[in-house]
């Protein structure tokens, strides 16, 4: 699954027209990105995108990541594993299945309707946004004890 994020190319073109720079190591972490659906933390995707380009600091990759978060090409999100997750899917509405043993991420479509709460309910809180986390185990985890 490629996702929804832009390839490096357009990435590239969107970080020139909101005027930062293009370096080498931007470029790498876009083509890292591209086509990644494992929402992998800030220190997975700067391990491999330093066994490309071994001088790229894990400070650059987390600069690249929360700039492409303030444009809106990725989503950072905190789903409860200790770090948060690079969710580059942006434009499916989903949930998220989570692994608690290894901590797998993968997206489950969200359906056509979203639930409402009532204004009861919502003790004063104006809701802006709706995430469901499924946790269980993964088939792999599951035939990995059996």
């Amino acid at each position: 699954m490629v996702g929804d994020v832009k390839t490096p190319e357009l990435l590239t073109d969107r970080f020139r027209a909101e005027g930062l720079r293009v370096t080498p190591q931007r470029e790498c972490i876009f083509r890292h990105l591209w086509g990644d659906d494992s929402h992998p933390t800030v220190e997975v995707l700067h391990d491999r995108v330093r066994a490309e380009m071994t001088t790229v600091s894990l400070k650059t990759v987390y600069q690249t990541v929360h700039d492409l978060a303030d444009m809106g090409e990725v989503r950072l999100i905190d789903l409860g594993t200790g770090t948060q997750r690079v969710d580059p899917n942006i434009e499916q509405a989903h949930h998220h299945l989570v692994c608690v043993r290894c901590g797998m991420i993968r997206d489950v479509p969200m359906p056509e309707t979203t639930p409402r709460v009532s204004a009861r309910d919502r003790h004063g809180f104006s809701v802006d946004s709706v995430e469901v986390n499924y946790r269980g185990v993964c088939d792999a985890c599951a035939s990995a004890t059996n």
